[in-house]
């Protein structure tokens, strides 16, 4: 075998050989980034967990507080239904005081609303007692309403 070809075959297998440390190399720099990658998509995972463990509990806190029921009772009557459905899967006396005063300010509007004078009268009344109640839920109060509360919870005492 002449110089040239040995050259060349010694040429050949330092390339082959410096071919293979730099597959080499890059196969360890994919396999570290694959681990760090690896690790950060463990972290996160564990952050979303954590995040959504917390959005849980803190929906199961505001569902189960009665102040929230109490207070979307006295928006239309549509907030009252939705309280109404709220507060039987988890029953609370704050709710269930708040639900039966706004039943029976409900009930009166609409038995007395339809006079011309009275109704008026009756409907400036309501509104004087509903916000008042408003106030008194956002306060965490049980306050009966001035004008038939004691007995709203007496006759509604079934919800």
């Amino acid at each position: 075998m002449s110089d040239d070809t040995k050259d060349l075959g010694d040429d050949l297998n330092d390339m082959l050989d410096d071919a293979k440390d730099s597959a080499r190399k890059a196969g360890d720099k994919i396999s570290q980034k694959a681990n760090e990658f690896s690790d950060d998509a463990k972290d996160f995972s564990r952050d979303a967990k954590k995040a959504a463990d917390d959005f849980s509990n803190d929906a199961k806190e505001v569902f189960s507080d009665g102040k929230n029921v109490a207070i979307i009772a006295h928006i239309t009557i549509i907030g009252w239904i939705i309280a109404l459905v709220m507060n039987s899967s988890n029953k609370t006396e704050f709710g269930s005081f708040y639900i039966r005063q706004m039943l029976g300010l409900c009930l009166i509007g609409i038995a007395l609303g339809w006079i011309p004078i009275i109704g008026f009268i009756v409907g400036l009344v309501l509104i004087v007692a509903w916000i008042m109640s408003l106030i008194a839920a956002l306060g965490g109060e049980m306050k009966p309403t001035f004008l038939l509360g004691k007995q709203f919870q007496d006759w509604f005492k079934a919800l």
